[in-house]
C-alpha cells in the first residue's frame, strides 16, 4: 500500500476515534487538546525524514491547541529567505494534502516582522501565537527574539489600539452584545476571540509566548499564569475557564453537528446542542448559561483590555485622585473603593452612581468586588430604602442612564437589586423578530431613548423637552418586564408588575398609574400604525380615547420608538418613523384641538374643495365627489391626483405609475375593478421578485379602482431598479387582462424561489389569524411565517371566498409577516361571525401549503 494512502488512512481513524467518542464530546479542553495534538503528531510523523533548514510551526487554533474539528489548519513557514526554498515548500504542503492533512500556510522570513509591523498590524498578530512542529529550533528561537526585540513601547501601544478597532469592527459585523439570539461562538461580542484579544495583549506586554510543549491547551495555559501571578482575582479565573469551556463545547459540537466549520449558532443548532449537553427539552436554560458565560468573557476582555492600555500609558499621579466621599475615590476616569470590604446594595449603587454621574468607570477591584457581593448575597435588596434613593437618583441623571444600567446588569446588580428583572436576564423568544434578550433588548432601547437627547427631531423635541425622565426611563424598563412569565398579554401583566415595583421604591401615586398606562399600552401605538389604516375616522377616534392626557401620548410615542429600535438593526425605518409621527400628530391635534377623527380627515377635504381654481374644474370636482373614502387625499399629493383624473378621462384600461419613496417604490395602478384583481397584482408584482410592504385600495362610485404598492426587491431589500420597471408593466397589464397565468408563472420559478426562501427566511412561528369588528369592515389579520409570494396566496383565496379587500396593511417582522385586510363579503357587508372559523382554517390552510 502506498505510504501517503496508509498514512492518511490511520490518521482518519484516529480522527473518527475522538470526533465520535461522546464522553470527549462533552469535554471541550480536552477534545480540542487531543485533536490538536493528534494532526501534530501525524504532520511530525509525516515530515520525520525530511531534512530543512527552515521553521514548520502551527498558527491560531492549531498554536493555541484548540482546534474544532472542521477548523483551518493553519502552518507558518519561516526561513531566513524563500530562495531556494520553494521546492520544498511546495512539496510538504501537497504530501500534507496527500496524506490528508488539509493544511491552509503562510510563508514569512524575518524582513516581514518590520514589514508588517509598518504596513498591516493586523497581519502581524499571527507572527506572536506560533508553536514549533518540525525543522530548525534554532531558527525558531531566532525567529522569536527577533520578533520581541520590535516590541517596543511604542509597538505595544500600537497594537493595543489595533486590537480595540479591530474589535469594534468585529463587534459591528458579528454583533456587539454577548446577548445576539444567533451569536458568532467566535466572533460577536462575548465570543472565543473575545479572550484571544486578552491573551495576545498580554504576550506582547510581557513578550511571552504561551506556546510550550506541556499537554494543555493556551487559554487553560494562559489562565494558569493570571492565576498563579495574582493578576487576576481567583474567582475571575473560574469563572472565564469555566465560561470558555462551555463556548468552546458548543463550537465543536456545532462543527461535528454541520460537518463542516461554522460559527454561527442558530436556532435549531442550539436546540439540538441543548439535547447534546443533556439539557432535555430545556433548552431557554441553556442558552440562558450560554449568555451568561458571554457576557463574563466580554465584560472581563474589555476590562482586561482598559487594564494593559492604562500600564502600558504614562501613569497618572496620585495628585489628581478626588475623594468622592468616604468610601470611593476616582482618578483618571476609575473609581475606586479605599478599604476592600463587603459591600452593601446601597454602597453598590452609591458607586454606581458616582459612575453615571461622572462617566467613570470601575477599577477591576472595585469591580471584582461588585460581582462577588452581587452574586453571593442571599438578602433582598429591594427592600432597602437608602438603595431606592441611589437607584432612582440613577433614573434622573442628565446622562449615561443606559450606559449605567447597562453595566449593573452586566455585573449581575440589576438582577439583584430588582428581583423581578432578573427572570428577563436572558430570556428570548426564539422564531420571532428580536435579536436581542429581552434585558439586553431592554437596554439598548433605553440608550437609544437617550441618544434623542439634543437632537433636532420630533422625538428629539419631545425627549429632549421632558424637565423629569425617570418617568419615561422607568417605562422603557419594565415595558417588557413580565414577558418571562407570559408573552401573550405581558403588558397587561407588567403594568401590575411596573406598580409593584414602583411603590415599594417610594413613587407617588400619579407617576405610578403613568408608567402603568404606558407599560399596558406600549404595543398599541405600533400597532395602529402600521396594522391600521390612520385615515379611517373611527381608528382615530378610538387611538385617542386611551390617553388621559398630551403627556401620555407624547411618552407612549417615546416608548414606542424605543421598544422598535432596539429589536434589531433593520426594523426601525424611515418609513417606519413617517408612519408613526403621522399617527402622533393626527392624535395630538385631535387632543390639542378637540377634534373628532372625522373633523381631524375632513379638513383636508375641505382645503382641496376650498381651493378656487380647483373648484371650478368640473373633473377635478367629479373625481372628488366620486371617491368612497377620503383617505384617498391624504394618500396622494394634488400633482398626483391631477394625473390620476388626466389618466381616468383619456380612457386607458390600465395606467401605471411609479416613484421612488426611500426606502420604497411606490407603484400605482389605474384600472377598472373585476373579481380576484387584488390578488392578480398582488401575484405579477411577486413573480417579479417584489416584496410588498402596503397596499391601498381606492374605488370609485363608478368602479374604478386606484390600487397603491410600497414594494421593495426581495434580494436587495432596496427600491426597484428602475431599469425592470417595463417589464413589471407588461406583467401588471398582462395580470389586468387576464393573460398571465400566475400559477404556471409561480411553478416555474418555484425552485428559484427555494434558493431565495432558504437564504432569507430560517425561523419558525405559528400561522395565526384574527378577526376584529371594525365600523365599516372585517378586519382579518393573518400572522404567518414569510415566504415569496405569500401575499398572492392570501389574497386569492380571500376572493375565492367572495371576499372584497378594501384595505390592504402588509407588516414585516423578521421572518414573519403580519398582514392586516379590511374586508366586506360579496354583497358589501361585513363578515358574519359564525363564518369566522371557515375563514380562519381555509386561510391556514392555504398557508401551510406554502411552508
Amino acid at each position: 500500500m502506498d505510504e501517503k494512502i496508509k498514512i492518511k488512512e490511520e490518521f482518519f481513524v484516529e480522527k473518527d476515534r475522538i470526533f465520535n467518542n461522546p464522553d470527549l464530546q462533552k469535554k471541550a479542553y480536552k477534545f480540542s487538546l487531543e485533536f490538536s495534538m493528534l494532526v501534530e503528531d501525524f504532520i511530525v510523523r509525516i515530515l520525520n525524514k525530511k531534512k530543512i533548514n527552515f521553521v514548520i510551526a502551527s498558527v491560531g487554533s492549531f498554536s493555541r491547541r484548540e482546534l474544532s474539528p472542521y477548523s483551518d489548519i493553519d502552518i507558518m513557514f519561516i526561513l531566513d529567505s524563500v530562495k531556494g526554498n520553494e521546492d520544498d515548500i511546495r512539496s510538504i504542503v501537497t504530501y500534507l494534502w496527500d496524506c490528508g492533512i488539509e493544511v491552509s500556510h503562510t510563508v514569512r522570513i524575518f524582513s516581514d516582522v518590520k514589514k508588517f509591523l509598518k504596513e498591516d498590524l493586523h497581519a502581524f498578530t499571527p507572527f506572536f501565537e506560533t508553536r514549533f512542529l518540525y525543522g530548525n529550533r534554532e531558527l525558531y528561537n531566532k525567529w522569536n527574539e527577533h520578533l520581541f526585540s520590535h516590541m517596543n513601547l511604542k509597538v505595544k501601544r500600537d497594537l493595543v489600539s489595533e486590537f480595540k478597532s479591530d474589535t469594534k469592527l468585529r463587534y459591528k459585523k458579528y454583533g456587539d452584545s454577548p446577548k445576539v439570539l444567533e451569536p458568532n461562538i467566535k466572533f460577536s461580542a462575548g465570543g472565543l476571540r473575545d479572550l484571544h484579544i486578552v491573551e495576545w495583549i498580554y504576550s506582547l506586554k510581557h513578550n511571552i509566548l504561551f506556546t510550550d510543549q506541556n499537554e494543555i491547551s493556551q487559554t487553560e495555559h494562559f489562565l494558569n499564569i493570571l492565576e498563579q501571578d495574582a493578576v487576576v482575582d481567583k474567582r475571575e479565573i473560574a469563572r472565564i475557564r469555566k465560561s470558555y469551556k462551555l463556548l468552546l463545547n458548543v463550537r465543536n459540537l456545532l462543527h461535528l453537528l454541520k460537518k463542516h466549520k461554522t460559527d454561527r449558532f442558530e436556532f435549531t443548532d442550539q436546540e439540538t446542542i441543548s439535547e447534546l449537553l443533556g439539557y432535555g427539552g430545556a433548552w431557554h436554560d441553556f442558552m440562558k448559561k450560554y449568555f451568561k458565560s458571554a457576557n463574563i468573557i466580554n465584560r472581563f476582555s474589555k476590562t482586561m483590555i482598559i487594564r494593559f492600555n492604562e500600564e502600558l500609558s504614562d501613569p497618572i499621579s496620585d495628585h489628581f485622585a478626588i475623594d468622592l466621599d468616604e468610601d470611593f475615590v476616582i482618578k483618571g476616569g476609575a473609581l475606586s473603593i479605599k478599604e476592600n470590604s463587603n459591600l452593601t446594595i446601597s454602597e453598590i449603587l452609591r458607586a454606581f452612581y458616582y459612575r453615571g454621574v461622572n462617566d467613570a468607570r470601575f477599577d477591576e477591584n472595585l469591580r471584582s468586588l461588585i460581582i462577588f457581593n452581587a452574586e453571593n448575597s442571599e438578602d433582598d435588596y429591594s427592600a432597602e430604602t437608602e438603595s431606592s434613593v441611589f437607584f432612582r437618583e440613577i433614573l434622573k441623571l442628565p446622562q449615561c442612564v443606559a450606559k449605567t444600567l447597562l453595566v449593573m446588569n452586566e455585573l449581575g446588580v440589576l438582577g439583584a437589586f430588582l428581583p423581578e428583572f432578573r427572570d428577563l436576564v436572558g430570556f428570548f423568544q426564539p422564531g420571532v423578530y428580536h435579536c436581542y434578550t429581552a434585558d439586553e433588548h431592554t437596554l439598548i432601547a433605553l440608550k437609544h431613548l437617550e441618544e434623542l437627547n439634543g437632537e433636532d427631531s420630533n422625538l428629539g423635541n419631545i425627549y429632549t423637552g421632558l424637565k423629569e425622565k425617570d418617568i419615561i426611563h422607568l417605562a422603557v424598563l419594565f415595558h417588557d418586564i413580565a414577558k418571562p412569565l407570559s408573552v401573550s398579554g405581558h403588558e397587561i401583566i407588567g403594568a401590575e408588575v411596573a406598580a409593584s415595583i414602583m411603590e415599594r421604591l417610594g413613587y407617588e401615586e400619579e407617576e405610578i398609574h403613568l408608567v402603568q398606562f404606558l407599560v399596558k399600552n406600549h404595543l398599541v401605538m405600533e400597532q395602529i400604525a402600521f396594522r391600521r389604516n390612520i385615515n379611517d375616522p373611527s381608528t382615530l377616534d378610538n387611538f385617542i380615547s386611551i390617553f388621559p392626557s398630551l403627556k401620555a401620548l407624547n411618552l407612549l410615542y417615546l416608548l414606542t420608538f424605543a421598544d422598535l429600535s432596539a429589536v434589531n438593526n433593520v426594523v426601525w425605518t424611515q418609513w417606519k418613523n413617517d408612519q408613526l409621527y403621522e399617527l402622533y400628530r393626527k392624535a395630538k391635534q385631535m387632543l390639542v384641538e378637540t377634534l373628532s377623527g372625522e373633523e381631524l380627515l375632513f379638513e383636508k377635504t375641505r382645503e382641496v374643495i376650498a381651493d378656487a381654481e380647483l373648484r371650478n374644474d368640473e373633473d377635478y370636482m367629479e373625481h372628488v365627489e366620486s371617491m368612497n373614502d377620503i383617505g384617498y387625499f391624504h394618500h396622494f399629493s394634488e400633482e398626483e391626483i391631477n394625473q390620476h383624473i388626466d389618466r381616468i378621462n383619456k380612457g386607458d384600461s390600465i395606467s401605471i405609475f411609479f416613484k421612488e419613496e426611500d426606502p420604497f417604490t411606490n407603484i400605482t395602478i389605474i384600472t377598472k375593478d373585476t373579481p380576484s384583481l387584488l390578488s392578480k397584482l398582488c401575484g405579477a408584482l411577486s413573480i417579479n421578485d417584489l416584496n410588498i410592504h402596503d397596499a391601498r385600495i381606492f374605488t370609485r362610485k363608478d368602479g374604478i379602482v386606484i390600487d397603491s404598492f410600497n414594494v421593495t426587491d426581495f434580494r436587495t431589500h432596496k427600491i426597484a431598479d428602475p431599469g425592470r420597471y417595463d417589464q413589471i408593466k407588461v406583467y401588471l397589464t398582462a395580470a389586468v387582462h387576464n393573460e398571465l397565468q400566475i400559477n404556471k408563472e409561480f411553478s416555474q420559478l418555484k425552485s428559484r424561489w427555494w434558493r431565495l426562501e432558504n437564504k432569507l427566511f430560517r425561523r419558525r412561528s405559528k400561522v395565526k389569524i384574527r378577526f376584529e369588528d371594525h365600523k365599516k369592515f372585517t378586519i382579518i389579520d393573518v400572522s404567518s411565517p414569510d415566504r415569496l409570494g405569500l401575499l398572492y396566496r392570501i389574497t386569492r383565496k380571500l376572493a375565492d371566498l367572495d371576499l372584497s379587500v378594501y384595505i390592504a396593511k402588509i407588516g414585516t417582522k423578521g421572518d414573519d409577516v403580519i398582514d392586516s385586510f379590511y374586508t366586506l363579503n360579496r354583497n358589501g357587508d361585513k363578515i358574519e361571525a359564525h363564518d369566522y372559523e371557515m375563514i380562519k382554517m381555509e386561510l391556514t390552510e392555504t398557508i401551510k401549503e406554502m411552508l
